[in-house]
């Protein structure tokens, strides 16, 4: 039955060839069991068939290329690919020889182009020799059509790199056939198999470098079908398109694309709209760009469109378009600087893009580059004041939703020594949203960026040495009023970063005994209150600035004030964190320590007697780390009345587990000779 076939068919060929002027009227009988031959599963039927199609009507009835054009279609997807070549050889003799070839360009044309990247080299190259032909053989014909472009012939002054310049006579082949040519070839990039939009797509990319400044007259469709197909699930599908639309910048004037593109960015942010942007930046000459940056910088950083989403893939393609705008523009970037950085801000910003954070630094570190700039603290440098103003807009109006809110954060921590530079604005900011009746979410954020500031205050804040000029303010207006108690566990978490804040402002040292004593009185009643919060982190950090504070400026205080704090301390000793009752411990040793003058131990005798015997009990704890603490507590409050105090262990020492605690605590009592 093969053989049949495959002598059936090169009968056919002959036949055509042979009796030509006869042969013309019948050829259309051919057609049909030619066709339902194409498929055959033997691969040397296939080729065959569609060679003697060709010659059936190249000798026959040019009309029947309707009939066998979905046919020969299809075979450019054959696995073989003798069959491929078999195609390539009859399309490209039809497009040279054909009576009617004229009429039939548009349909032909596809399907040469399309072997132009077939994964066969001798496939390729058989395509591009006949496509060569072709171009030059339609010049030829239409010389007088073509006299002006011939003699006055110029190479464009940028064109895509690695790539050949098509002949004249291919480019006008299909620029004069894009228009019948690119409806069809729209709805397969979209077809549902997916060789046919790979093959689509790949097409695509040849017309458009054919068409090049003729895209213009076709951007409405090639745009509306780019943006939809750059969201496929195939990859080769839109790595195709994104070249396509780099062609699209290479040829049509940015006047033209950037209107459309921007036009449709603000009817619905899309990150398809923002990826075939993003690849028509690439394209274009840097010059030619030029005069459009700041509307397009400009239109990037508008909140509707850099804020519009908090999708990853949109924030991902926002993002290329600011890597292609220095890409191409290099130094003529610095006018739009301050426009980049706002985007590149407003991505690091957005929650769940935290594996764009190195992206989003790099692209800083090339924009400081082409600005010749060392590097991104300097890009911060030259535009925090300008960044703090943008934020600060609408500040006593934000809330936890607020997206300046977040660029603040970004700001704030990621400018290193340079938000140093704008304490003045930070702190304004910081005054107007930490108001108790602001939104909580809110005031706990801003806590927790002041927080991590805090703990490297001197590369951040205090960089220029400026923050103790505003340390009241801080202290009276911001800190001390969350410290108050509110009901509610966002409350609580917002009086565990104030505590954590003051914890790390006076943890790193900046404060003067001076300043700690000036400020104590607007502090302590607070601090002291959130001994009794629930949050661990809370009392133990409260137990530490106690532990400081008395021990900076504990001995200036009143006798009220100590007698105030030494019950609330005595109570975390029963605290049910290990490291709290360890702290508290610490606390109640610089407690004593506050205590030296003949009258105050007179007037604290009774409380001190309280504390000598609370003590002791701690001394037979369990735990032998809080046993050794409470001993040095102990050993530092013997001094006042040791008397009283060996008569208290005396009554209490064969109640304890061991004595050892009581006989060290005894000896060191008999060595300090009292």
């Amino acid at each position: 039955m093969k053989r049949v076939n495959w002598g059936g068919t090169q009968g056919a060929g002959h036949l055509a060839g042979e009796v030509a002027e006869h042969f013309h009227m019948h050829s259309e009988f051919l057609i049909k069991p030619l066709m339902q031959t194409v498929s055959h599963q033997h691969f040397r039927v296939r080729v065959a068939v569609i060679q003697a199609t060709g010659t059936v009507i190249q000798f026959g009835n040019g009309k029947s290329v309707d009939d066998v054009l979905s046919h020969l279609a299809q075979r450019l997807f054959d696995e073989i690919p003798q069959v491929r070549q078999a195609v390539t050889s009859v399309v490209g003799e039809w497009l040279l020889h054909l009576r009617d070839r004229y009429s039939y360009f548009h349909k032909l044309i596809p399907l040469l182009l399309s072997s132009f990247t077939d994964e066969m080299p001798e496939n390729k190259q058989l395509a591009e020799s006949y496509w060569k032909r072709i171009g030059l053989q339609w010049e030829k014909e239409n010389e007088e059509d073509l006299k002006d472009k011939l003699d006055f012939y110029s190479a464009p002054s940028h064109y895509p790199e690695g790539v050949v310049r098509p002949e004249l006579g291919c480019r006008e082949l299909v620029t004069r056939n894009l228009s019948k040519i690119l409806p069809g070839l729209c709805h397969d990039v979209t077809d549902w198999v997916e060789g046919t939009r790979i093959k689509a797509s790949q097409l695509l990319f040849i017309l458009l470098l054919h068409a090049e400044d003729h895209i213009t007259q076709h951007m409405e469709l090639l745009l509306r079908t780019l943006y939809r197909v750059c969201l496929d699930e195939e990859n080769n599908v839109v790595r195709n398109c994104v070249k396509a639309a780099e062609l699209i910048g290479t040829f049509v004037n940015p006047k033209v694309s950037l209107k459309l593109l921007v036009s449709a960015l603000e009817k619905t942010p899309m990150p398809s709209y923002l990826m075939i942007l993003a690849a028509v930046v690439r394209g274009c000459p840097r010059q030619v760009l030029k005069p459009h940056l700041s509307y397009l910088a400009s239109t990037l950083s508008r909140p509707e469109i850099c804020q519009r989403s908090e999708e990853i893939f949109y924030m991902e393609q926002l993002l290329c378009c600011v890597q292609s705008i220095t890409e191409v523009c290099q130094e003529d970037c610095k006018e739009i600087s301050l426009q980049l950085m706002k985007v590149l801000v407003t991505i690091m910003a957005i929650p769940r893009t935290e594996h764009l954070h190195e992206k989003v630094e790099e692209s800083m570190c090339t924009l400081a580059q082409v600005q010749h700039l060392s590097g991104f603290l300097d890009l911060y440098k030259q535009h925090i004041y300008q960044l703090m103003e943008w934020v600060s807009v609408s500040h006593d109006r934000w809330n936890c939703y607020s997206p300046e809110l977040l660029q603040l954060d970004v700001i704030a921590t990621h400018s290193g020594p340079i938000i140093g530079e704008a304490l003045q604005d930070f702190i304004l900011i910081l005054k107007t949203c930490l108001q108790p009746t602001k939104d909580p979410p809110m005031r706990l954020k801003l806590f927790t960026i002041l927080s991590q500031l805090l703990q490297k205050a001197n590369e951040t804040i205090n960089s220029q040495g400026q923050f103790l000029s505003y340390l009241e303010i801080v202290i009276k207006e911001i800190l001390a009023p969350n410290l108050q108690w509110h009901a509610g566990r966002t409350a609580a978490a917002i009086r565990t970063t104030a505590v954590s804040c003051l914890w790390a402002l006076i943890y790193s040292e900046m404060l003067s005994p001076k300043e700690i004593f000036k400020l104590e009185d607007a502090l302590m009643p607070q601090v002291i209150a959130t001994l009794d919060e629930d949050s661990k982190m809370t009392r133990l950090m409260a137990c530490r600035i106690v532990s400081v504070i008395l021990n900076i400026c504990g001995k200036q205080f009143d006798l009220d004030k100590l007698n105030n704090i030494y019950p609330e301390l005595l109570k975390r000793l029963d605290d049910a964190a290990h490291d709290i009752r360890l702290a508290a411990a610490q606390a109640l040793t610089n407690w004593f320590k506050c205590v030296r003058n003949d009258d105050e131990k007179s007037i604290l005798k009774s409380n001190i007697e309280f504390l000598y015997r609370e003590l002791l009990i701690h001394l037979d704890d369990p735990d032998q780390n809080i046993q050794r603490a409470v001993l040095e507590v102990l050993k530092e409050g013997s001094v006042l009345y040791p008397e009283l105090l060996v008569k208290e262990i005396e009554a209490v020492e064969h109640k304890h587990r061991t004595p050892a605690y009581c006989n060290q605590l005894l000896q060191h009592i008999q060595s300090t000779g009292k």
